[in-house]
This record gives C-alpha cells, structure tokens and sequence, in this order.
C-alpha cells in the first residue's frame, strides 16, 4: 500500500520509548523523515539512530519537556528552519499518574493539564501555520481509550484528555478547507511502562501482584491479550497517509475491543 509519506517531515513527540518511538519508526520505515522529542536524551537518541540505521531517513531531535510552550515553539520552528516543511505532526504525552480523585491534588491537575492537552495545543499554535502555506498537513494526537470509557484509578487522565477530543474536533473544523486532517488515536492497554505503572499501582492497592493485574486486565480484552506498541503506531501511520487523506475529526480506537459502546 503507498502511503504517499516519503520525504515527508514528521515531527514525533515523546518518541524515546513505547506508543511514540513505534510511530517515529513506523513512519521512518514509510520513508518519512523525522523530528523526534522526548525529555531523556540518551533514549531519543537511541531511537533516531535506529531509524537511521534501518531506513536511512533524515532524523533532528531535541531533549525538551512538551508542558514548555516556549521549548514546543522553539522545536517546531528548529525544525522548519532544518527540514523546509512540517507535514505531520504526533502529539504525545506521557499519561499522569494512575489515582483515584480523593488522592490527587490541585498540583497533579495543573501537571496533567499542562503535560497532556495544554502541549497539544501548543503543538497545534506552532505547526498549524506551516501546514497551511502548504495546504496539506496531519496532525495525530495519541490519548487513551479512556477519553471514550473512563479507568477507575485514571480519573485525571480520564478528564484531561477528554479536552482533546474536542480540540481535535474544532480544528478539523477550521484547518479542513486547508487539506488538513486532525484526529486522535486512543489506545487501549498497551505493552508499555504505562500499563506496569498501572500494574504496580493496582497491585499496592489490592494486595495482588502486578503479573496477576496484567492477567486480569487481559481477561477483559476481547482479543485477550495486550497490545504491542507497534500495532498502536499502525493506526498512527495509516491517519498520517494519503490513503486517510478523506478521515478528520475523528478518534481510532486500538484497543483489542475494550470500549463497548457503539
């Protein structure tokens, strides 16, 4: 299947590890070339050498943390300045910490506002602009499928990143007439230090062991089994080609079937 991604730009964020280095690869090995952040250093730059490596793309990081709206800024416009051009754009965002609401305090919802839907809008104001004067452009957000059906212990996340799905809808809205498609992808349970947070959490909560959490929660999977990051990076790549060109506004569930409504 063409994808119509090669030479394309894409800028990735948080792509040192999990969801975000499987969509930096996975559009690497399209032919893409890339602009990768993440806050550790050494991990990001293990992951644009891999892309390096297996598919000779071109490949600019930056260690910065995506809650700083200056440093979002500054990357984007580091990247135009290098490359020419921003086409697509992965927004990402490690989740904030798995708690029920009495636990939480007024500084974890400041951090995961700022972390997991203030940066998307950051994003969004620093690369928008570049994909009009091309008049094409994809701009993904990677959220949860908790933004569909709430997690019991994820009562920030399950807030927080509900607000992009209504950003991600108003600016299908605006950028359409431009050739620009805006959508989000929620994954569901994922093989990541993600879903081990969650595990060790539940488990210091109910006694249970994290192993006995992950066999729990695959219990409740349709597909019985956890996602692999790169089936999650799939979804992401397919959204960011040509043959996604008439999809925006939308969410793409990847989680095995976890979320029942219709």
């Amino acid at each position: 299947m063409k994808t119509g991604l090669r030479n394309r730009v894409a800028i990735v964020a948080a792509s040192s590890k999990g969801i975000g280095r499987a969509a930096a690869l996975g559009l690497a090995a399209e032919g893409a070339n890339l602009a990768l952040c993440a806050r550790g250093a050494d991990s990001l730059h293990e992951t644009a050498e891999e892309a390096r490596r297996l598919y000779g793309v071109d490949v600019y990081t930056e260690a910065f943390d995506v809650s700083q709206d200056n440093r979002v800024r500054q990357f984007a416009d580091a990247v135009h300045n290098r490359f020419g051009r921003i086409d697509v754009c992965v927004t990402n965002a490690g989740g904030p910490p798995a708690k029920t609401f009495a636990e939480t305090t007024m500084e974890e919802w400041d951090r995961a506002y700022q972390l997991n839907l203030r940066s998307t809008v950051s994003f969004a104001h620093a690369v928008l602009p570049h994909m009009q004067q091309r008049r094409w452009g994809r701009l993904i957000a990677i959220t949860s499928v908790a933004v569909k059906q709430p997690v019991l212990e994820l009562v920030l996340s399950n807030s927080i990143r509900t607000g992009v799905l209504g950003l991600v809808r108003s600016l299908a809205t605006q950028f359409g007439p431009y050739n620009i498609t805006i959508n989000n992808v929620g994954p569901g349970y994922t093989a990541t230090e993600r879903v081990k947070e969650l595990a060790v959490a539940n488990a210091q909560a109910t006694g249970r062991s994290a192993a006995e959490y992950e066999t729990e929660v695959a219990k409740d999977i349709p597909l019985r089994r956890l996602a692999r990051p790169e089936e999650v990076a799939d979804a992401v790549v397919w959204l960011a080609s040509e043959r996604a060109a008439y999809i925006t506004g939308q969410t793409i569930l990847v989680d095995g079937g976890v979320y029942r409504g219709l």
